[in-house]
């Protein structure tokens, strides 16, 4: 039985995480959370609600902030740790805009503290594997036909990705110098049920069930809608999941990059307007829209990002469910839970 510890445990995609182990498999799950602006427990409380009390039992909740070292305090209450899920991190690219030093305290400085308690566990001989969860952000926009793969340049266009892009890095460098057992992930625009309201679907779901006008994020001609692989959070912990069971030999590339990184990838790009127009289409009602291009009055918004998941799909992993129906099934939860959008 592996015990595994959850960072940022009651945030949207983690808690889909704990969620999903506890259903799959036997292990222990500790969630670490400082339950700021992402996470939030009642995330815990509803999947919990849906677990038997054997499931229930093999969670266990500990508040400490990243920023600061994991000292021994909290080291003692974490107890024995096998795997880390490092997903603790500010996400919002217009909150890294405004305050980008907030960014790389949280995601710099504490994937830094993480990946000390890691070097502990490694000297102890305790730690099996660290996954450090990066963003398909961290490879800047993608031209039409471009498909970043997982050792492809960097290229952060805001804080938010340039900070990803630093923990990730100190990822790495801890696993060459000190021997991690180290996994990094890159996923994009991950969705699901009980997402914070200010992201894209939650948004237009609320906006569209309103009447309201839903902005799509265009070119400057606001012609030529932005598109994104949309992935559903249950397809990320799958993949997780996979991923830990991985028996997996790794050959360092030509430039002898020794880390592996896996791309975790929805299987259909869409564009914002039809995404928009999918979940109008789920609600029975009329989009109403307008065309904005945010990018010229702000930078640091993409309008194109893409990943290869050809490495995880030779591995054996893709996403089951077709994207509509992931969209759909989010959809008709959340008018059903509107306390969830309805901030």
């Amino acid at each position: 039985m592996k015990n595994v510890l959850i960072t940022g445990g009651a945030g949207f995609i983690a808690h889909h995480l704990i969620y999903y182990l506890l259903k799959n498999t036997n292990w222990n799950i500790v969630s670490l959370d400082r339950l700021d602006y992402s996470g939030n427990l009642n995330r815990l409380d509803n999947i919990l609600s849906k677990l038997t009390s054997k499931q229930k039992s093999r969670i266990k909740v500990v508040f400490h902030d990243l920023k600061s070292e994991v000292n021994p305090w909290i080291k003692k209450e974490l107890g024995e740790i096998n795997v880390i899920l490092h997903l603790a991190a500010g996400s919002h690219v217009d909150r890294s805009i405004d305050f980008p030093m907030e960014f790389v305290l949280d995601n710099v400085v504490g994937t830094a503290n993480i990946l000390d308690y890691a070097r502990y566990l490694n000297d102890e001989k305790k730690l099996e594997r660290l996954i450090y969860f990066s963003t398909d952000e961290v490879f800047g926009p993608a031209p039409n036909g471009i498909d970043y793969k997982e050792n492809d340049r960097y290229n952060s266009t805001n804080p938010y990705s340039a900070t990803k892009a630093g923990g990730e890095e100190l990822a790495v460098a801890y696993e060459n110098t000190y021997k991690l057992p180290v996994y990094i992930t890159h996923t994009m625009n991950v969705f699901g049920e009980r997402q914070h309201p200010e992201k894209f679907i939650p948004m237009c779901i609320k906006k569209i069930r309103d009447g309201e006008t839903v902005t799509i994020h265009s070119d400057k001609t606001k012609k030529y809608p932005g598109s994104r692989h949309y992935i559903h959070a249950e397809d990320v912990a799958e993949a997780i999941h996979f991923l830990l069971k991985l028996e997996y030999n790794y050959t360092p590339d030509f430039g002898g990059a020794k880390c592996p990184k896996f791309n975790i990838v929805g299987s259909e790009e869409i564009n914002n307007l039809e995404l928009a127009q999918i979940i109008a289409d789920s609600q029975g009602k009329k989009l109403k829209y307008e065309m904005v291009d945010f990018h010229s009055s702000r930078p640091g918004h993409d309008l194109r990002y893409s990943l290869s998941g050809e490495k995880m799909k030779k591995l054996g992993w893709a996403p089951s469910i077709k994207l509509t129906e992931r969209i759909k099934q989010v959809v008709d939860w959340s008018i059903k839970n509107d306390n969830w959008i309805d901030l």
